[in-house]
Parts: structure tokens; sequence; C-alpha cells
């Protein structure tokens, strides 16, 4: 059964989303792609309402089964980690007054499964990313284009759980990379679960 989602690339300024229906073969067809813009000078809650008002339209318009959002990690720009953390909370705020189910993914696993590799650079995961859908050339800005591979994580780690994996055939390199990329990500959670 084909599975459409919704993946977002949170930012403040830039807020990259895409659409994605992907097959259980793993084939991935483009729906729609763009990006949510705030100015810098607009006040903040002016500029999340934006954001979860474009959020909303495009959700209730495509009608995703699922939406994978990146999760915020730790940068050295704490206005930006705000930032990308506000926007995500508008998104999961949007995403569960429809009922919807939310995914959180980290960006070394999101690059794992579209590259099968953990640390490639943003020119590796866009030429993937245009790649897998079939495009001349990937989505700009590279927000577009992230927010596409998160929905394409998202919709091939199913697929990988009830794949490949379930029946005991042996897992393609992207696969692999992304479990460790996963098994890695909850490893580093887990000590500050434990802190608190």
């Amino acid at each position: 059964m084909t599975i459409r989602v919704l993946g977002i690339d949170p930012g403040l300024t830039r807020c990259g989303v895409g659409v994605v229906d992907v097959r259980p073969d793993r084939r991935a067809t483009l729906v729609e792609v763009t990006v949510i813009r705030t100015p810098a000078d607009m006040p903040l809650e002016k500029r999340l309402l934006a954001v979860g008002t474009g959020l909303d339209a495009l959700l209730d318009e495509h009608r995703p089964e699922v939406v994978a959002i990146e999760r915020v990690f730790a940068q050295h720009n704490l206005r930006t980690v705000m930032g990308v953390a506000q926007v995500s909370g508008v998104a999961l705020h949007s995403a569960a007054r429809r009922g919807l189910p939310v995914a959180l993914h980290t960006p070394s696993e999101v690059k794992a499964a579209i590259t099968g590799y953990g640390s490639a650079d943003k020119r590796q995961v866009q030429a993937m990313v245009a790649r897998i859908l079939g495009l001349a050339e990937a989505p700009k800005p590279a927000d577009a284009a992230d927010a596409l591979a998160i929905a394409i994580c998202h919709a091939w780690r199913g697929s990988t759980e009830t794949g490949a994996a379930a029946t005991g055939e042996a897992q393609t390199p992207a696969q692999a990379a992304w479990r460790a990329a996963e098994r890695s990500a909850r490893a580093s959670a887990a000590p500050r679960r434990l802190a608190r």
C-alpha cells in the first residue's frame, strides 16, 4: 500500500515542506515541495502563526498518513536552535490536531537512509533525493530537498522494518546504515534520560 508522508525541515526563516507517496517497493513520487518563509523583522508570534497557517493548508490539501520532522539537535547558535524548536512545536501541534502520527528523525538517520552514509554532506543528500524522485535536479533551496529527504527516510523506515529485516533478507547498505544511525541516536539519548 502506498503511504503519503509529509516531511518538515523546521526553520523560522525557511521551513521546508515535502510531500511524497512511497510504494511498498520503496519507489517514491514527488507530490509537492515548498518552503514557508517568514521575514526576520516580523514579530515572533506572527512568524510562528504564518508557519502554522502554511502547514495547516498543506496538511489539509494533501492529507498525509504521517508527518515526519527533523529532530532538533544541539548547535552552537542558540537562537537558531530556539527557532527550530519553536517551529517543531507548531508542526507537532498541527499534526496532533488532525490525529496524525508524528515521527522525529535525526539528521544522521536521514542521511544514512538516503545515501547509505550517516555523515553525508548536503550535496550528496540533495543529489540522491533528485535521483530517488526522478528529478532533473534537487529542489532549491536546501530546506526543500531536506524536507523530502526526511519524508523518504520515514517511509523507507517502515518498509525496512516490515520488509527485508522482517523476512530475513539481506539489507541494502542504506538500510544497514540507517539502522546503525538509529541505534547510535538512541544510545546517545539514553544517558541523558537516566541523568534526569
